[in-house]
């Protein structure tokens, strides 16, 4: 059987974090901004930060496991 829990983590966060698409911290001019489908490099940092620690946090700590097949 195989293990879908990573696979659909990853994408399912790396759709919800994309910087600019809900939302972008640091925004512009305001430190959270909803929406605007901006981005800068501080906000493809932060959201690589984001991404990396709920990754980890989802699969280390929680251990989500999706068996399909």
């Amino acid at each position: 059987m195989l293990n879908w829990g990573p696979v659909l983590v990853a994408v399912i966060l790396f759709i919800l974090l994309t910087p600019g698409l809900l939302f972008q911290v640091p925004g512009t001019t305001k430190c959270v901004e909803f929406g605007n489908f901006k981005t800068s490099g501080a906000s493809i940092l932060v959201h690589t930060l984001l991404f990396f620690s709920l990754v980890c946090i989802f699969l280390l700590a929680v251990k989500v496991h999706v068996y399909a097949g």
